[in-house]
């Protein structure tokens, strides 16, 4: 029964951590982005977020984006530097062409660093994107 199910790739579809400033804080923050850089929508996109090591673990984060036209982007959260450290889980499932599509991604502890920055899809600004 298990060979008769179709898991579809993820394909163009992307996690993102981009180093912004807050006006309202001044200061420098890391924020994490879902881009879609497919030519299809995406709906219902359901993103589960966690920081994990093997001693310490963050609350679970949950969110909801309706739609994600193609070629979009939304930013998912902040990341706060404590959590940083760890590694920091986004497992995204989302509807498109009437399938499920599933992924996670995954930032390794202490990737997401300012010297890791570099070109990423769609997003005008240095980013990091998740393995």
């Amino acid at each position: 029964m298990k060979k008769d199910i179709e898991i579809p790739q993820v394909k163009e579809v992307y996690v993102a951590a981009v180093k912004e400033f807050n006006e309202e804080f001044q200061s420098d923050e890391w924020n994490v982005y879902l881009i879609n850089n497919s030519e299809i929508e995406l709906e219902m996109v359901l993103i589960v977020s966690r920081g994990y090591d093997k001693k310490r673990e963050t609350s679970v984060m949950r969110h909801k984006i309706e739609k994600l036209p193609s070629k979009n982007f939304a930013k998912v959260e902040f990341i706060q530097d404590e959590v940083l450290a760890l590694n920091n889980e986004f497992r995204i499932s989302y509807f498109s062409d009437s399938k499920m599509f599933d992924k996670k991604f995954t930032f390794k502890k202490d990737s997401i660093k300012e010297r890791a920055l570099g070109e990423i899809p769609l997003i005008p600004r240095p980013g990091i994107l998740a393995g």
